[in-house]
């Protein structure tokens, strides 16, 4: 056998021997089920002053009551959360828009 051959005739066997102990291995049992689940239709909205900006901006992503059940933060929070939905998540939320959603963020969930 050509020298070339034998590393890729060893990497055959090798590769095959483990497919089979891994395979072999699993239980013969196993048996998946589909589930079905009704999950609560968040429809709540943010109201107010300045609420469209939110309303039209954040829902998409995230529903009110996830929003207003995080505890209370300072503006330059809300700042920086707002910024990373845009630049980390790529939330399209305009920039003049921003102002608004950190003003009603501040004025609902603020602690300065």
């Amino acid at each position: 056998m050509s020298r070339f051959l034998a590393p890729l005739v060893l990497a055959t066997i090798i590769v095959g021997v483990g497919f089979s102990v891994s395979t072999a291995a699993a239980p013969a049992s196993m048996h998946f089920n589909s589930l079905s689940l009704d999950l609560p239709f968040g429809d709540r909205m943010f109201d107010g002053p300045d609420a469209d900006a939110i309303n039209n901006n954040c829902l998409a992503c995230h529903s009110a009551g996830m929003v207003l059940n995080q505890p209370k933060l300072p503006r330059k929070v809300w700042e920086a959360e707002v910024e990373k939905m845009r630049a980390a998540y790529k939330a399209p939320v305009a920039e003049e828009d921003v102002k608004a959603i950190v003003d009603y963020l501040t004025r609902i969930k603020g602690s300065d």
